[in-house]
């Protein structure tokens, strides 16, 4: 799946490209106010850069022709026109899903893009200083358990993996044993503690 922009809600329709890419657009009243702010900014800027009140690189809206800078009409009522509309292409037939299911898709991918950040620094996937291709398998394999790991830890308690590491690492258990006699000392675990490995224990997802 491919898409465009960030996700929104309320679909208000679909297409089909002849090349068998699907397109979805989406209508926001919200997306729509903070569009026409940013335009109105955005033509602003390209008036002062026009009437040289500022110099700067040729901001948005702004067409040179015979050496003359004026303000892109054209493009900006186009821009005008599309405020609020966000939209989506895709490769997967309405048949298959629906088109506010592929909105509600995208709107997820922020988990994807959360776990590859989690692989590369807590779980560190990288850098990889293996050579052969078992090592390498080995490596990755591990990485992945440890996500799969972590991304329930988290779910079922609430909390970032980071934060649970660092509440549950001090626990420590102990066995002494002194002249034939074992003694076993259990972890001291306060409140909170105890809390997140109920959590972790209970098939209940929190968020």
């Amino acid at each position: 799946m491919r898409t465009t922009g960030t996700c929104a809600p309320s679909p208000s329709g679909s297409a089909t490209h002849p090349g068998s890419w699907r397109a979805v657009w989406a209508y926001s009243r919200k997306r729509a106010v903070r569009d026409a702010n940013t335009l109105t900014a955005q033509e602003n800027r390209a008036r002062e850069v026009i009437e040289g009140q500022k110099t700067a690189r040729i901001p948005r809206f702004v067409k040179t022709s015979g050496g003359k800078r004026s303000l892109d009409e054209a493009s900006l009522t186009r821009a005008r026109q599309l405020a609020g509309l966000k939209g989506y292409v895709t490769n997967i037939p309405p048949a298959v899903m629906a088109a506010g299911e592929v909105i509600g898709s995208c709107h997820e991918l922020w988990h994807v893009e959360q776990s590859f950040r989690m692989s590369k620094s807590d779980l560190r996937a990288r850098p990889m200083f293996h050579r052969t291709r078992d090592a390498i398998e080995a490596h990755l394999t591990i990485v992945f358990s440890a996500l799969a790991i972590s991304r329930t830890v988290q779910n079922r308690t609430g909390l970032a993996v980071a934060n649970v590491i660092k509440q549950l690492r001090p626990l420590r258990s102990a066995t002494i044993a002194i002249n034939g006699t074992t003694q076993r000392f259990a972890p001291d675990i306060n409140t909170e503690q105890q809390a997140i490995l109920e959590a972790i224990h209970s098939p209940k997802i929190t968020h």
